[in-house]
């Protein structure tokens, strides 16, 4: 199968040797999304809600540069840099995945890129 770069401008460029998502065949793996604004560079401003609303909302941008959506979305890892926010993360996540949710995991990390408190990354499929 043939690998093939996704790449939008309405999620923010990778801060590294990566890409924002990877099709091969019909699958779609999206890399790991913060909660960086791609219009202003900067970090979501507010609480861990509107920061996971922005990863998202980036997640989201990529799923439609691929030629897909949230609803063919098969599994999401969240990493959360406090796990006492599950709740709220979730309150959010809940608006995005409004049926046939996703397979999820859910981990704790120490330090995510940027200091930031959330980060999510998905595998979708494409029709």
């Amino acid at each position: 199968m043939v690998k093939e770069v996704i790449s939008t401008t309405k999620a923010p460029a990778a801060i590294g040797p990566y890409s924002q998502g990877i099709r091969c065949g019909n699958l779609l793996f999206v890399s790991g999304q913060t909660p960086l604004n791609p219009e202003t560079g900067k970090i979501a401003e507010g609480d861990i809600q509107a920061q996971a609303r922005q990863c998202l909302e980036n997640v989201k941008a990529i799923l439609e540069a691929a030629g897909t959506n949230l609803d063919n979305v098969l599994k999401t890892t969240v990493f959360i840099k406090d796990m006492n926010n599950f709740s709220k993360i979730n309150e959010i996540y809940a608006q995005y995945f409004t049926k046939n949710q996703p397979a999820r995991s859910c981990i704790e990390a120490a330090r995510l890129p940027l200091d930031v408190q959330v980060e999510i990354e998905v595998i979708a499929y494409i029709e």
